[in-house]
């Protein structure tokens, strides 16, 4: 259940109607999907949210798009985000995802929370030699 009510028509509005189009072009779809039709209620906040996603998600840079998905899932599994964990699972699947690296990508995540959680009990002091900061001589 929503937190707001998404506009009717969001893009009786010039600045969702030019965002909605952007996502359009840019993802080659006529499919808007419902964070941006909730974010309309704010273009301001739509406009900015888009252009980060763009920026990180849609440009090239020096990890490929399929990498890109299985971050965002890692870290939308970590913060409990169903919506996510969803939508860029089927993105992740999109890039070429298998079943196989779908599940390997789970044993990850659900390795690295054990280890974390054992980490932060025991709190393990950070290893001089893990510490970028810490000088030769510590």
């Amino acid at each position: 259940m929503s937190t707001i009510k998404p506009p009717a028509d969001p893009e009786s509005n010039p600045r969702v109607k030019a965002v909605f189009d952007d996502i359009r072009a840019t993802r080659k779809t006529d499919f808007i999907n419902n964070l941006w039709r909730s974010l309309a209620f704010d273009p301001a906040l739509l406009e900015k949210t888009w252009t980060e996603v763009k920026q990180v998600m849609a440009t090239p840079s020096e990890f490929d798009p399929l990498t890109k998905e299985l971050i965002y899932i890692a870290v939308s599994v970590a913060n409990s985000c169903s919506y996510c964990v969803h939508s860029h699972t089927a993105a992740a699947r999109a890039q070429g995802m298998t079943d196989a690296q779908h599940a390997e990508l789970l044993a990850i995540i659900s390795l690295a929370a054990k280890t974390n959680h054992l980490v932060t009990g025991l709190q393990v002091p950070v290893d001089v030699a893990f510490d970028a900061g810490a000088s030769d001589h510590d």
